[in-house]
Formats: C-alpha cells, structure tokens, sequence
C-alpha cells in the first residue's frame, strides 16, 4: 500500500458534476482518490489545479 501527494492540471467543464467526475476519472488512473481539493482555478487557460491524496495498492512477488 503506498500513498501519493499528485498535483493534476484539468480542463474546466460545463457544470461542477461533471469537473467532479473528471478530477475522479483522472485520479483513479494513478489509484483510489482519497481525498482531493481544487486548489486554483485559470479561467483564461479553462483549467483546474488539483491536489490530492491517492492510495495505490502495490503487488509484490515472492520468486520461489
């Protein structure tokens, strides 16, 4: 189990559920979000600065 701190650039949306459901589509390619907060906002840019907490669980093999 290991934790990682990310910091994820996303393009804004048309309404909050569905920027919601981006920053979650986006955090679950590196783990489970554990938690996130949009930290800053770029309305020229039409992007969303995320922070968040990721919890990915990593298989270790044993070579017998």
């Amino acid at each position: 189990m290991t934790t990682h701190f990310i910091n994820a650039e996303i393009d804004l949306q048309e309404s909050p559920g569905k920027l919601n459901q981006e920053i979650e589509k986006e955090l679950e390619k590196i783990g489970i979000p554990l938690r996130w907060a949009v930290t800053k906002v770029d309305t020229e840019k039409q992007k969303a600065n995320v922070e968040a907490i990721v919890f990915e669980e990593v298989n270790f093999k044993i070579n017998s």
